[in-house]
């Protein structure tokens, strides 16, 4: 199961994350996005649990908890929309 949480400090590391949702258990990995330009993280992270059952008792702990002085926002993720791509000469 994969989910999505939001709402990071923008000190966060992906150590503090794992840690975290391993009170709920087995988590295979975890992502943290990161700004290309400023190498800062983006406040989000995906974190992949393979058992199910877990992945919902993370939701159900840690949805709107503070977490570094941010309430949490957890839930499955959902697939990636498609957002049309354009070249630069394209813009105006």
């Amino acid at each position: 199961m994969k989910l999505y949480v939001g709402n990071l400090s923008f000190d966060t590391t992906e150590n503090d994350i794992q840690d975290a949702f391993e009170k709920h258990g087995k988590v295979g990995e975890v992502a943290l996005m990161m700004d290309r330009m400023t190498g800062r993280s983006r406040g989000f992270a995906f974190v992949t649990m393979p058992n199910p059952a877990e992945g919902a008792a993370a939701v159900a702990a840690l949805h709107g908890k503070d977490f570094g002085g941010r309430a949490l926002t957890v839930n499955e993720a959902r697939p990636r929309e498609e957002r049309p791509r354009y070249a630069s000469s394209d813009r105006r």
